[in-house]
């Protein structure tokens, strides 16, 4: 049974408020790919980092130097991979959504996964979806549990695997990172310089509250 390999990394906060510095939007976004090949690419540039005495621990775009992010992003496009992003507006969230924030990472999963899962898996394949670990070593579990429950509502368990693993321990979470952070640009500030640059991997980009009225803060 062949592998497809899904790298999921989030984007935003979860602060419920208006107050300066909280997103707008939570986005969860997805990389899937049958090839890993990029992996080498990518720790090829952190060792260039470690090599010029940066930070080398793992790439991450927020924190990255542009030229960093240039290299990251020539890097994807060489390579075919399929991106699925799916948004949802913070304010808009009903409150039953929003008791824990492992609560809410659920159902933004289960929105998500019940859009892509049909589009990315066969009958004849099997899903391994590894996510960037969030959370202090308290609530790991509750994130890792909310994804494992979402994913057994929708993929029978035969065809799929779960890894949450912190991001510095695969470069294709760097790569899932570099995805979020290019939509999320886009999406938060109408920066689409980044975005245009993995535009022809994007699959999906949703805003799953788009028609909503009703804002709760």
């Amino acid at each position: 049974m062949p592998t497809r390999f899904v790298f999921a990394d989030e984007a935003g906060d979860f602060t419920f408020k208006r107050r300066n510095g909280a997103s707008r939007y939570f986005m969860l976004c997805t990389l899937t790919t049958d090839d890993c090949g990029m992996a080498s690419e990518l720790l090829h540039i952190r060792r260039e980092l470690c090599a010029a005495g940066g930070d080398c621990d793992k790439l991450h775009c927020t924190e990255d130097k542009q030229a960093t992010r240039d290299e990251v992003y020539k890097v994807l496009a060489k390579h075919k991979f399929r991106v699925d992003a799916t948004l949802l507006e913070k304010s808009k969230a009903q409150p039953q959504t929003r008791t824990s924030d492992a609560t809410f990472y659920q159902y933004a999963w289960y929105f998500h996964f019940k859009h892509v899962a049909p589009k990315i898996l066969t009958k004849d394949s099997k899903l391994l979806i590894t996510a960037a670990a969030l959370g202090q070593s308290k609530t790991k579990a509750a994130f890792k549990q909310a994804l494992n429950n979402t994913v057994q509502q929708i993929v029978p368990r035969s065809q799929w695997e779960v890894s949450f693993l912190d991001s510095a321990k695969d470069p294709l979470l760097w790569a899932a990172d570099y995805c979020a952070w290019a939509i999320q640009r886009k999406w938060e500030r109408g920066d689409d310089k980044s975005h245009s640059l993995i535009k022809s991997a994007i699959s999906s980009e949703y805003d799953l509250w788009a028609p909503g009225q009703v804002h709760f803060y």
